[in-house]
């Protein structure tokens, strides 16, 4: 079973897809270079689908848990280009060209060639993928935002108003590209939110189901007493906005700690207070006892799911989090937690001076959390794949 994995689980009693045995799946990502919430999902689609082959455009294996080895991981000729896998992003004119290029279960030549089901693993242009009149099940992280909200993504990275021009007719010809490989009628979509389902209602004109990312909720558990120090867990780069949590908790003068690293780092330092503990990078084994621990878990960014808010609910503790994006879904004002308003820091202090902790229940949250879980993620995934395989 080279080409792909035999669908030959039973689905849950209820599923109107049924199961369907003897089917071949195949999976897409967009590039494994750099392990994320993307890679977590890659994990349990792998996990589903255990013997399915995984198109990519690169891969670097040194980058990449050395448990990826095991897997069928076919690139494209791009992971042969100088520099790419640390560089990815200087190439992003080519990655259409790759993924349109590719033919997935176009050709069926053979038995053993067959592939019955694409899944596409999506943030960037891997849905682009030839699959001829074979289904592709699209599992939408989000539309390219380079691509659909190039302003944002410029100003993040502080690309110059020469360099933006430069790029305006690639980024045009990409929108294209992209809406078009959107509107196969063999791609059905799925979001992994409210806020992707509307910017694919948005961008690409397609309507699509949500079945929320999975969460590794067992992982984490209630303890009987926190602590009084409140928490954030990111990535340390603008569009984070850790500035707003920082500056916040230095004013209030309450104790933050942070967790993990990236570019921002050195600025983030400089306008924290002595209240504000940065902690570096963790093992995942020292995560659990954090998130238990703390008063509240602070989200300021506007993100499209957000995982780390689930995993806070999931230890019994409630979330401060800006109101838009992936929030929106995962946390109950007044439940499992509250929301701020306005992306400054004077809405967030407000939120924090009167949010009442001790009103929430551990247990609330973490019943909440468990809407989340990894097994209800690959049932639901599972059923969809069966239901497009009739």
């Amino acid at each position: 079973m080279s080409a792909g994995q035999r669908l030959s689980r039973s689905v849950p009693d209820g599923d109107a897809g049924g199961s369907a045995p003897g089917a071949r799946v195949a999976l897409v990502h967009d590039w494994l270079n750099q392990y994320g919430g993307a890679e977590r999902v890659l994990e349990h689609l792998v996990g589903v689908f255990p013997q399915a082959p995984i198109h990519t455009s690169i891969y670097w294996r040194q980058a990449m848990p050395s448990a990826y080895e095991q897997w069928d991981i076919r690139v494209t000729w791009m992971d042969r280009l100088p520099g790419i896998h640390r560089w990815h992003q200087v190439y992003f004119p080519l990655y259409a060209l790759a993924f349109g290029n590719l033919r997935i279960g176009a050709s069926q030549a053979s038995e053993d060639a067959r592939i019955d089901l694409v899944l596409t693993n999506k943030s960037g242009f891997c849905h682009g993928v030839r699959t001829g009149a074979v289904p592709q099940l699209c599992y939408c992280l989000a539309p390219t935002r380079y691509v659909w909200q190039f302003g944002q993504y410029a100003a993040r990275e502080q690309l110059s108003p020469a360099v933006r021009v430069a790029l305006a007719p690639v980024v045009s010809a990409l929108r294209q590209w992209d809406f078009r490989a959107a509107q196969r009628e063999t791609v059905s979509f799925v979001a992994i939110s409210r806020e992707i389902q509307e910017r694919i209602r948005e961008y690409y004109h397609r309507e699509s189901v949500i079945i929320y990312p999975p969460v590794d909720i067992d992982r984490f558990a209630p303890v009987a007493k926190p602590d009084s120090y409140y928490l954030v867990v990111s990535r340390l780069v603008p569009y984070k906005r850790i500035d707003l949590a920082v500056r916040a908790f230095s004013e209030l003068g309450l104790p933050l700690l942070v967790v993990g690293d990236g570019r921002d780092r050195g600025a983030l330092e400089a306008i924290a207070g002595p209240s504000v503990t940065f902690l570096g990078r963790l093992d995942d084994d020292a995560l659990p006892g954090l998130m238990a621990r703390c008063r509240a878990f602070v989200f300021p960014g506007l993100e499209d799911f957000g995982i780390a808010p689930v995993e806070a609910q999931a230890s019994g503790r409630p979330v401060i989090a800006y109101r838009g994006g992936g929030a929106l879904d995962t946390v109950i004002p007044g439940l499992t937690g509250t929301y701020f308003d306005v992306a400054d820091v004077t809405s967030l202090i407000d939120a924090v001076r009167s949010f009442d902790v001790q009103s929430i229940d551990p247990m609330a949250c973490r019943r909440n959390a468990e809407r989340f879980a990894a097994a209800r993620f690959r049932e639901q995934i599972l059923q969809r794949a069966c239901s497009l395989l009739g």
